[in-house]
């Protein structure tokens, strides 16, 4: 606790036990003026710069103490020489059988459900943050090696399937064929057989075919849409699988005898 001597503004810091003997009057150490110590009583400073510290009144009517913590028990007085007991003359004794005594620390039962309440709003709010996050983030966890085999093992326990991840640089090429088209004349027949090297299902590709000659000219291109060489609305839907190979047909124009090489590529 701090007090402020009146005369030379001199703040000190003591102890309750310098109080006890003058009813709250102390010396001053410096201006030797004598001060009651309890007009300026603080816990604490007020922050710096400050002059004086707040004074009180010391004239007014004692506060009334309400908020009882504990009362000891009356010691048993000894009969007088009559041989009579003291507590049974005169007024009763006071029961204290109705006396609680409830720390500080003790908590009502209102206060506990409260507490749970807001720890179940803090962990569903925590919840719906990290599921907003996984939904933004959710190609890049889909095509974690560790993380997408396990959202796909849960997935299928819940009977959900994982959106569609492109990933056309894990698509390889294995093999791949042109040859005249059986139905139309001037029309060419490219056939490709292509795996899926990513651990998850991805969407069917766009597919570009560039057709060239001896030089690397280009003579023609062509994008083929899935919708254009996939027919089933169901497979396109559902992707291509992880390690799964499929065989991809394309019908292309005849550029003519010039054309001797045809590239892929997948976007």
């Amino acid at each position: 606790m701090y007090t402020q001597c009146p005369e030379c503004l001199t703040v000190y810091k003591l102890e309750a036990e310098l109080l006890v003997p003058a009813c709250g009057c102390v010396r001053c150490g410096h201006c030797e003026a004598v001060f009651n110590a309890l007009g300026t009583l603080a816990d604490q400073l007020p922050p710096e710069p400050f002059t004086r510290l707040p004074e009180r009144a010391l004239d007014q009517e004692p506060p009334l103490a309400e908020v009882a913590v504990f009362r000891p028990r009356p010691m048993p007085q000894a009969p007088d020489e009559t041989g009579s007991d003291p507590a049974d003359s005169g007024a009763a004794a006071e029961d204290f059988s109705q006396l609680t005594f409830t720390p500080k620390f003790a908590k009502s039962r209102r206060r506990s459900w409260q507490g749970a309440i807001w720890v179940t709003v803090c962990l569903a709010l925590m919840l719906g943050l990290g599921a907003q996050l996984a939904w933004a983030k959710r190609d890049s966890l889909i095509a974690d090696p560790t993380i997408g085999p396990a959202l796909q093992t849960g997935c299928s326990v819940v009977g959900c399937r994982l959106p569609l991840v492109a990933a056309p640089t894990r698509l390889r090429l294995l093999a791949r064929d042109v040859e005249q088209h059986p139905a139309v004349r001037d029309g060419l027949l490219i056939t490709a057989s292509v795996r899926n090297d990513a651990s998850f299902a991805q969407p069917y590709p766009v597919v570009t075919i560039v057709l060239s000659d001896a030089n690397g000219q280009r003579l023609a291109m062509r994008r083929f849409e899935p919708a254009e060489y996939v027919g089933d609305a169901g497979a396109r839907a559902h992707g291509l699988d992880g390690g799964a190979t499929t065989a991809m047909v394309f019908e292309v124009q005849d550029p003519g005898q010039r054309a001797v090489a045809f590239a892929f590529s997948f976007d």
